[in-house]
């Protein structure tokens, strides 16, 4: 068939096509409208989980699920700018992986307020000024993200989401590899490349920044300087990538939390997060553990941090299957906020 006739038949799909995405969003309009009147949070984790899986089961050659994912992304981020959502607060700007991340998860038709650092992105949506944000909780190279975990003690804040992202890093330079004295990048993002840098730069100093846009930005003024950071912030700062993929694990993957007032209602297929501190006494944190046993709960994750109000003081943050408002969860939580000097949940949310 001619070229000609078929982007004929491409023009009558285009035309089809814009008419549904208006009708979609003149219906997301009225949702939001809707939403202001009850004040219900404009994003909906659970609803966007509902579409993205069934869009994905609709999914049909030779588009594979993961492009239709990426195009209803910016489908659906055009209908939370329609609904007049707040900005999402990000540590970082562009070009740093939690900005590319909140991109990832919310699009690009959102605004995004970007934060120098992880207190700052809980401030700016503790005080409202923002609605969502968006913070590192764990790498899977290095572990978790101890500040983003201390701030969750004191803040009334919820996880309403969470985001995977696979982090490739990368070694930026004006110089060349031979000549390079210092590197600027992240604390998180040095554990992550520690054997790299200690088989190809070990007598280079290694300089601590809040993030890898402010690590890209010194490097582009500095002489014989390096950054570690994104492929996207060689791009913004003009600088040569010397060397791509350095971090030491190839599928280097980061998990990212989405912040907000409330968290998500159930889907099915859920997971939360809580904290607690315990008594100090033997056999105590296998006393709190025994409840989600004998409720055939998967815990996926447990980490210490020091409480810093006493000496040899913990909290314990711990992850598992299901939803808070889950049946088998609830008998848990209820038995084991009877054991713990303090109970605290951060949150329930789509997996």
């Amino acid at each position: 068939m001619p070229i000609k006739i078929l982007r004929k038949r491409i023009d009558q799909l285009d035309a089809k096509i814009v008419e549904l995405l208006n009708q979609r969003a003149r219906i997301s309009q009225t949702i939001g409208r809707e939403k202001s009147k009850d004040n219900r949070a404009i994003y909906s984790p659970d609803r966007e989980t509902e579409v993205l899986k069934r869009i994905k089961a609709l999914s049909r050659e030779p588009l594979t699920p993961e492009a239709l994912e990426a195009i209803y992304r910016e489908v659906m981020s055009c209908s939370l700018s329609l609904e007049k959502i707040k900005d999402v607060a990000t540590l970082g700007r562009d070009g740093a992986f939690t900005y590319a991340a909140a991109k990832k998860k919310f699009g690009s038709r959102v605004k995004y307020k970007c934060c120098k650092s992880i207190p700052e992105v809980f401030l700016e949506v503790e005080r409202r000024k923002c609605e969502y944000g968006v913070v590192p909780i764990e790498n899977s190279t290095e572990g978790g993200v101890t500040h983003t975990l201390d701030l969750f003690i004191d803040s009334d804040l919820k996880i309403c989401s969470q985001i995977l992202d696979l982090i490739s890093h990368n070694l930026l330079s004006k110089t060349t590899i031979n000549k390079i004295q210092k590197i600027y990048s992240n604390p998180q993002v040095f554990g992550q490349c520690r054997y790299w840098l200690l088989e190809n730069l070990p007598h280079a100093k290694e300089i601590f920044v809040a993030s890898t846009t402010e690590a890209a930005s010194l490097a582009a003024k500095s002489k014989n300087a390096a950054a570690i950071a994104s492929s996207r912030a060689a791009e913004i700062y003009q600088l040569p990538i010397v060397e791509k993929n350095i971090q030491d694990i190839k599928h280097n993957t980061t998990r990212f939390f989405v912040i907000a007032h409330q968290d998500a209602p159930r889907t099915g297929h859920d997971k939360t997060s809580i904290l607690f501190s315990i008594k100090d006494k033997v056999g105590a944190l296998y006393n709190m553990i025994k409840p989600f046993y004998l409720n055939r709960i998967n815990l996926t994750k447990i980490e210490s941090r020091p409480s810093k109000k006493k000496a040899w003081d913990y909290y314990f943050f711990v992850d598992f299957e299901g939803h808070r408002l889950d049946k088998n969860v609830h008998k848990a939580l209820s038995r084991l906020e009877d054991m713990c000097k303090y109970l605290k949940i951060l949150g329930s949310y789509p997996v």
